[in-house]
């Protein structure tokens, strides 16, 4: 063989699986088909979207709002300025991770990857030149891209997608996002927040239909503030460009008339050029079948990350990687944790880990629902979030934290306080005990905590 472990992408999924293994002595090598390390967490998702929502959260801010002062400069000059630091941003950490990789001994091969059989993968590079490699393991860890029907007719320009939005230099006048889910609310708040008129298209009764709804309201009320116009139990018929701007049929009749229109609904594997025919494990339209391990139907061969299917995001698959590498190798003990904090970095952030209240219900759960809010702060006066709020669920005869759902400012800092109390099964009791600094927002643990020691 030549390497004990085939990494197959080098997003965060894929370099946590290969540092890993080098910790454990093991020969590891990463086969990236792009020109670029870091796969979408690195180059066209997580931490390019992330920059960008920065700088418009910065440019939003205003003196009426607690101390913070606006972001100087013109909006043009904002999402210019936002472009050329998130450029920046990405060049810098890939940096890193490349410097990273290569000092813990991994060996990084350009080129795409496709199975030849069970323990050998053929590799073509960008010149058509092609080898074989094999490994006593294969980690495939390639994961998604936005999807893309073939009715909708995209061009990079005025039709968009989550990656080719990112390559935007100069603000349209007016934007239509169809989808309600995480994607769509995080490009909704950078461009709202940029000045920019955005309409929003969603089949179903709220944004982000599976979370609480006074969570949401609040991210619906910052939205109506920002001047965004919802368009919710409606369905996009058909796109159409016309002259300069673009029309969008709804089911309902309407039209809506836009500079662009940024079509986020869904995401869809990057299994197409692997040929796991050729080796036959399990599929699920596209996706691939795992285990508690992310072993595959074959049992050296493991998969993580997006291309697994929900939770699709770069901290779980980071720590997939880690775990299906250990498993690998022979320590088996070390499974994913039960509780994982979730994120959506819009304006303002949504954090949350554990039960929702309809879950708690579903699961025949007797509840109590504690809140504090970010105005009942000094910290909260401070930075002039008036909106915030930390909502906590506690279980009626444990009085076990079962739930954690946090909207403002920082919530997916927050959120790592209810995880942790959950994974140490801590209860209502131990928050009220705790000391937290003065001024800060997660004073709104304590104050929710009460509330529920009252209803309790």
């Amino acid at each position: 063989m030549d390497y004990d472990i085939l990494i197959v992408g080098s997003g965060p999924a894929g370099q946590h699986a290969a540092w890993q293994a080098t910790r454990m002595g093991k020969k590891a090598a990463i086969i990236e088909r792009k020109a670029s390390i870091g796969g979408a967490g690195l180059q066209t998702g997580t931490i390019p979207s992330k920059a960008l929502r920065e700088a418009a959260y910065l440019a939003s801010r205003s003196g009426e709002l607690g101390m913070r002062e606006s972001h100087a400069g013109a909006r043009h000059g904002v999402l210019s300025a936002a472009v050329r630091r998130k450029d920046m941003v990405v060049t810098q950490q890939e940096s890193v991770i490349v410097k990273r990789l290569l000092k813990s001994g991994v060996t990084l091969i350009p080129g795409e990857a496709s199975f030849v059989d069970e323990h050998t993968l053929v590799v073509v590079d960008a010149n058509g030149m092609s080898r074989n490699l094999s490994a006593d393991v294969i980690l495939l860890a390639t994961g998604s891209r936005p999807r893309r029907p073939s009715d909708i007719p995209f061009d990079k320009q005025t039709v968009l997608d989550s990656t080719s939005i990112l390559r935007l230099k100069r603000l349209p006048k007016s934007m239509l996002v169809i989808g309600g889910g995480v994607i769509a609310c995080e490009f909704v708040s950078i461009y709202a927040a940029l000045g920019v008129d955005v309409s929003v298209v969603d089949s179903h009764e709220q944004l982000l239909a599976y979370l609480s709804e006074d969570v949401v309201s609040v991210l619906a009320e910052s939205f109506e503030n920002m001047g965004v116009q919802l368009h919710m139990k409606e369905r996009v018929v058909a796109i159409r460009k016309e002259e300069n701007r673009t029309l969008t049929l709804l089911e309902s009749g309407k039209k809506l008339y836009s500079d662009v229109v940024l079509y986020a609904l869904g995401r869809e594997p990057n299994a197409q050029s692997l040929n796991t025919a050729q080796v036959g494990f399990e599929m699920d339209h596209g996706w691939i079948e795992v285990n508690e391990h992310f072993q595959t139907s074959v049992p050296h061969i493991y998969a993580v990350g997006d291309l697994i299917g929900r939770p699709a995001l770069a901290s779980t698959g980071m720590e997939q990687g880690r775990i299906a590498v250990l498993h690998a190798f022979g320590e088996t003990g070390q499974t994913m944790p039960g509780n994982l904090p979730m994120a959506i970095y819009a304006i303002p952030e949504i954090s949350w880990v554990g039960k929702t209240e309809k879950e708690a219900r579903r699961d025949n759960i007797d509840y109590v629902v504690g809140r504090g809010f970010y105005k009942e702060t000094a910290r909260g006066q401070i930075i002039g979030d008036a909106n915030g709020l930390v909502k906590l669920i506690v279980d009626v005869k444990s009085h076990r934290l079962i739930g954690a759902h946090i909207v403002g400012e920082h919530a997916s800092e927050l959120i790592h306080t209810g995880q942790l109390l959950m994974h140490f099964n801590g209860t209502v009791h131990d928050l009220v005990a705790n000391v937290f600094n003065y001024p800060t927002l997660a004073e709104c643990y304590k104050l929710a905590a009460l509330d529920c020691l009252h209803k309790l």
